[in-house]
Formats: C-alpha cells, structure tokens, sequence
C-alpha cells in the first residue's frame, strides 16, 4: 500500500500543479492532504479547486480556518501591504468548504491480525497550531502516540520535512512507531525551494513491530519558483512572501 502525504500548499499553484504531475508518475493508491490550502499567496481558490476535482481527501489546517474571521474583499483594497489580503481572495464557496473540513482522519490497517493505526493531522492531535519540531524529547512524542493511539502520527504545520521512529514498551514487547513531518509543497522553510511531499509504503505482510513494514520517502519537485514568487510581488501581499520562497526559510 503506497500513500502519498501532502500539506501547506499554502496557495502555490505552480508548485502544488508540480506536485500532481509527480503523483501521476508515483501512481500512490491514496492521497491525503493534511491542511492549509490557503494563505501567502494568490491562488487559493485555483488549489481549492484542484484539491476537490482530484478528490483528494483533506483536513483542516490552520490558516484554512483563518477565513472564518477574514471575509472576501469586496472592490478594491487597501494599497498598503497586506498580510490578510490572501484570505479576503478565497470566494464564499471556497470558504464554505475549507470551514467544514475534519481536523483528523485515522486510518487502520491489518497486518498478520494485528491492527496498524495512522493519524492524520495539522499540527499535533491536541491542537492545530502546535509544532511538534524534530527536536521534542522522546517522551514527550511517546506520550502523544500513546494517548491518541498511533502507530503512524503524521503532520504537517511546521514546513520542515523529517521521519522520526520512536519505540514503546508494551506488557513486555516492543511497539514501533513513526512521526512523520510532510514539509511543505508551497511554502518550503528547510532550506529547499522545491515542493516536498511524503510517499509512506505500508508492508502489508510485515507486523506493526517490525520497523520496516513502514517505508518514508520525501519527494522534492522542481517547480516555477520565479512565477510564485513574482506572483506575491505583483500582488498587495508583503514581498516577503515572495523571499521565504526563493530562499525556503
């Protein structure tokens, strides 16, 4: 079972297009998105657009439920840089949809009659602003995969790619579980402008205490950087945006 793992598009439709003609050379039996369609950039409605026309299941990111407070721009707006000028471009049936995104999908596999449990989230299973940053003690993670029962706790929100295996201790026999970091397809901040998505290869006939029945593999996709980056200086967006792109930071 191949599954490919995307998150904070962040609405880069050059990257995030790069990122779907990758999958159709991957040819992953399921996608996922883990959230943030919208936000630093201009084509929120565009992505929106393509996530629901390649039926791509998706949860909520933080930015997403942004728009709740941010409506969309009615004429002209303010000629001063705007950081909330992204949201005010998401049209009422784009917002209409990102508001009644789930916030976790779980999944659960079968291998050799022992049941394999992945998480899906934002941020971390408590709360979609978190980071769960490669650095937190292992404890701390342990403790997270106990409470909500992963096997497999995958994530996105911080843009910074890792795959972190961890083990636990259960009634005397070990129990492996893998953190997955997504990084970012449109908003990259570890250093490498192209888009990042994530391939997890489950070993259906492995068993969930043998490290490699789960396989991570991080894709970089070249992208039109320039045109995104340009994109956000041709817009009422902060130039900045357009740095954090060209120099993924």
């Amino acid at each position: 079972m191949k599954i490919a793992l995307l998150s904070d598009i962040h609405a880069n439709l050059p990257a995030f297009e790069a990122v779907l003609e990758d999958l159709e050379i991957q040819k992953p039996d399921a996608v996922y998105c883990l959230g943030d369609l919208v936000a630093y950039n201009v084509w929120p409605n565009q992505v929106i657009g393509l996530i629901r026309k390649h039926g791509i299941a998706t949860i909520a990111g933080n930015h997403d439920l942004k728009v709740s407070k941010i409506l969309p721009s009615e004429g002209d707006c303010s000629k001063a840089e705007n950081s909330e000028y992204a949201y005010k471009l998401v049209g009422n049936k784009e917002r209409d949809y990102l508001l009644t995104l789930p916030r976790h999908l779980r999944l659960e596999f079968q291998l050799n009659d022992q049941q394999l449990h992945m998480l899906l989230v934002h941020g971390s299973p408590r709360s979609i602003n978190e980071y769960l940053l490669q650095e937190l003690p292992e404890q701390y993670m342990l403790e997270l995969c106990k409470e909500f029962k992963a096997d497999i706790l995958c994530f996105g929100h911080s843009h910074k790619p890792y795959h972190r295996i961890i083990h636990s201790d259960e009634n005397g026999s070990d129990r492996v579980h893998h953190l997955v970091n997504t990084g970012s397809v449109g908003k990259p901040k570890d250093g490498d402008a192209r888009a990042c998505y994530v391939l997890i290869t489950i070993d259906q006939t492995a068993g969930i205490k043998i490290q490699d029945a789960v396989q991570v593999e991080f894709l970089r996709v070249e992208y039109d950087v320039e045109k995104a980056a340009k994109a956000v200086e041709l817009s009422l967006l902060p130039d900045a945006f357009a740095d954090n792109l060209r120099k993924a930071y």
